[in-house]
């Protein structure tokens, strides 16, 4: 089995900053080829003992929120473990953990709660970022409020309509025809050159 180890390894030291948020067929292939038959297994709960500290819990945030990102996109297992991921980041907060993992990296314990469709997680999220990530929080916290913007117009995030096989509403349509994201990261951009 691979270790929170491993996945730390390659995901900070081989991915690194620049390729965290550039998706690539060829990443989204090698972190397949890699850690979906861990993946699988942190669904069937074979992983619990990673939860048992900072690096281990922050290893299993990773393999189950970021990495189904990149193996499943665009089909709804990319989200199939957002529960489990969500669980350990709240979890790992309540301890501090996230506190003693150095910034950028500290980043992906407040991914699954920017992932959340839940606005109460994105008001948190937007507040961890703010405080928790005062060197390198800034187009994180850009992010955050981007996507609480989003979740506190539709309660959903439409661009994953498609791959859940949600139908979208007339607003959605014409909110993702007006520019989606980018027009949420605009308005967000504009309300703070505002303030």
């Amino acid at each position: 089995m691979v270790t929170p180890e491993q996945v730390l390894s390659y995901w900070v030291d081989e991915v690194g900053p620049k390729g965290w948020y550039v998706g690539s067929e060829e990443l989204d292939a090698q972190v397949r080829e890699k850690f979906e038959e861990t993946w699988h297994e942190a669904q069937t709960g074979s992983c619990g003992l990673w939860l048992t500290s900072p690096v281990g819990t922050l290893g299993y945030i990773v393999l189950t929120d970021q990495f189904p990102r990149n193996m499943f996109r665009g089909h709804a297992d990319s989200f199939a473990t957002d529960k489990s991921a969500r669980a350990a980041t709240k979890v790992a907060i309540e301890r501090d953990w996230d506190m003693r993992i150095p910034e950028p990296v500290r980043q992906f314990f407040y991914m699954p709660l920017m992932h959340s469709e839940n606005l109460i997680d994105q008001d948190r999220c937007v507040r961890l970022m703010k405080t928790r990530l005062p060197e390198t929080g800034v187009d994180n916290l850009r992010h955050a409020c981007a996507h609480r913007l989003i979740i506190r117009q539709f309660g959903r995030f439409p661009f994953r309509n498609a791959a859940l096989g949600r139908t979208p509403t007339a607003a959605e349509t014409s909110w993702i025809a007006e520019g989606g994201y980018a027009a949420a990261l605009r308005a967000v951009d504009e309300k703070a050159a505002a303030s």
